[in-house]
């Protein structure tokens, strides 16, 4: 019997503001995906293309978030397990084991392996990074609608010189991840 794989990963865990968004992706053995890779590697389009065919071609898939005051409250790295746990949650399928990006495990009820840079190595995890990252995008541009003036959706978020000077100017909003360096400095 072939063994069910769930591969997850989370976007976002740099930034200053948003939350941080993890994938759970079940791939369909029989339609595999040409292209999978890391999703920083990818150009947007490319990227868009392939979450298209990702979601379409899936078994299953799930999106799970922390939001910016469960990250301040509990710190990144918990956030971003919570959200993976959250993403693992949401599957329909059953699976029977997990690859998750990076050195740290989420609470989740079934086995599994933490693979280092696992979004250029294994398939589910990079269907998984492709989704989280196209799906975070998109939400980072609608905070850009609603909080015009920082760039978020040009920057999506990361503290790059820019955005610190705008957030500077601007103040800081609610979207903001207040235990973060760049936004304690500029709250002060």
């Amino acid at each position: 019997m072939n063994k069910v794989i769930v591969g997850l990963d989370e976007v976002g865990r740099g930034c200053i503001a948003g939350p941080v968004v993890a994938a759970a992706v079940v791939l369909d053995v029989h339609q595999p995906i040409e292209g999978l890779m890391d999703s920083k590697k990818l150009t947007k389009k490319r990227r868009e293309e392939l979450s298209i065919n990702i979601i379409e071609l899936a078994k299953d898939y799930s999106i799970g978030r922390a939001e910016v005051t469960e990250i301040d409250e509990i710190n990144i790295l918990q956030a971003s397990l919570l959200a993976m746990k959250r993403a693992f949650e949401g599957l329909t399928a059953q699976v029977d084991f997990a690859l998750v990006d990076g050195t740290f495990y989420p609470d989740i009820n079934i086995p599994g392996e933490c693979v280092k840079a696992g979004d250029d190595l294994v398939a589910e995890i990079s269907a998984a990074s492709i989704i989280a990252k196209v799906y975070r995008d998109k939400h980072m541009a609608t905070l850009d609608v609603l909080y015009p003036g920082y760039g978020l959706s040009k920057h999506a978020g990361y503290p790059t010189p820019e955005h610190k000077l705008q957030l500077k100017k601007l103040g800081v909003a609610d979207i903001y991840r207040r235990t973060f360096a760049p936004v304690r400095e500029a709250l002060s």
